[in-house]
């Protein structure tokens, strides 16, 4: 949007609400905007994540046997 086209909205704005409800106004617009944006975050995190059928197996690592260890000499 260029300079003028927003300078047009805040005469247009001052006009038919005036000075003193511009600041609620903007409150207003702040509290919508954050509340759709909590929304959608909400929207996109209940959707269900997807899980693999199949798992690749995973390696048994074993451990030291009690035989195979020995005190120094």
């Amino acid at each position: 949007m260029s300079a003028g086209g927003f300078l047009l909205i805040i005469i247009a704005a001052l006009l038919l609400f005036g000075p003193n409800k511009l600041p609620d106004l903007g409150r207003a617009v702040g509290r919508t905007f954050r509340e759709f944006k909590e929304a959608t975050r909400d929207i996109v995190d209940d959707q269900p994540e997807v899980r693999r059928t199949e798992t690749a197996p995973q390696p048994q690592v074993e451990g030291p046997k009690p035989d195979d260890r020995r005190l120094p000499e």
